[in-house]
């Protein structure tokens, strides 16, 4: 039985705590989170939590059970196996030498990405897209020079109602 990447999305009340009591259920658990995403929703007194992690698909059954023993915790959904939207934010700051230049702006417009910063001797690019779009932005990039990458960690909603 091999380890699966899954995303949840979790609603709980917007309350200082609710997300270290989550946190605190991982850890204490052995749990490893990749990515942790926490917003506000469209009410106000509810957020999302959409987060990313590891497991055989009984380890992340028994995950959402305990979830929902937690007082804040609204609604749990494991999104990787369901029709849903997933999106990653990242900034790249590369070198930019004269002689690269028109090949990173090449690359930029082959993703659909922006140019958000410049500096004498670097740009800093914003992308939005898949995991995958986003490894192949970087592997382009990497024989440039990358100084520094942030990551948003990954974004989802569901395609249809049930959210």
């Amino acid at each position: 039985m091999s380890e699966d990447k899954h995303i949840l999305s979790i609603l709980v009340d917007n309350q200082p705590g609710v997300l270290s009591r989550i946190a605190g259920l991982f850890s204490g658990r052995g749990y490893n989170i990749e990515s942790l995403c926490v917003a506000e929703t469209i009410d106000p007194a509810v957020s999302r939590i959409t987060m990313v992690t590891m497991g055989h698909a009984q380890i992340i059954e028994q995950i959402k059970k305990q979830l929902f023993k937690l007082i804040n915790v609204i609604k749990v959904h494991d999104l990787t196996t369901e029709k849903s939207i997933q999106r990653e934010l990242i900034l790249i700051k590369v070198y930019a030498k004269s002689e690269h230049r028109a090949e990173i702006l090449r690359i930029v417009d082959i993703f659909r990405a922006k140019i958000v910063d410049v500096g004498p001797d670097h740009y800093t690019i914003e992308v939005t897209g898949t995991e995958d779009k986003l490894d192949a932005i970087i592997t382009l990039l990497k024989p440039m020079g990358i100084k520094n990458i942030a990551r948003s960690g990954r974004i989802a909603l569901l395609r249809d109602s049930k959210q």
